[in-house]
């Protein structure tokens, strides 16, 4: 299971990610928070976006990272569809490639808009040698 939603608050939207490695944890919050938006069977992998971003643990990583891609979302009217991440763990530093394509409303299903990414009980955790991230998007 790469994340499932979890029902805790009706102002917002919670999930859990989960991942064999850190990199495929922070692939699959990714797409996690593109499928509020979006229905990303649909995006196509059409453009490759480099993304870098750190943080001064891994909380503050993953908020980094799903808040910059927003950025592209809301700027750039693109959806990611496929990433490709590469963390340093030792110095919160994260490079990826996302892929995907702009945003066409006649092909695309939009779903829920997220504002941001919350601090709000923000988790990162390995877990029986399982990453788990449970996130909170402000809607």
């Amino acid at each position: 299971m790469k994340f499932e939603f979890l029902d805790i608050t009706p102002a917002d939207v919670c999930f859990l990610a989960y991942g064999e490695s850190l990199n495929k944890l922070f692939e699959n919050s990714a797409l996690a928070m593109f499928s509020v938006m979006i229905n990303t069977e649909q995006v196509k992998p059409e453009v490759k976006r480099a993304v870098e971003v750190n943080g001064e643990g891994l909380q503050s990583l993953m908020f980094n990272w799903l808040n910059e891609l927003l950025f592209y979302y809301g700027a750039e009217n693109l959806a990611f569809s496929k990433f490709g991440v590469r963390i340093d763990e030792k110095n919160f530093y994260l490079r990826a490639d996302c892929f995907g394509e702009e945003i066409d409303l006649d092909r695309h299903e939009l779903r829920t808009e997220v504002k941001a990414c919350t601090y709000h009980r923000l988790e990162v955790e390995k877990v029986k040698g399982v990453w788990k991230a449970q996130v909170i998007l402000d809607i």
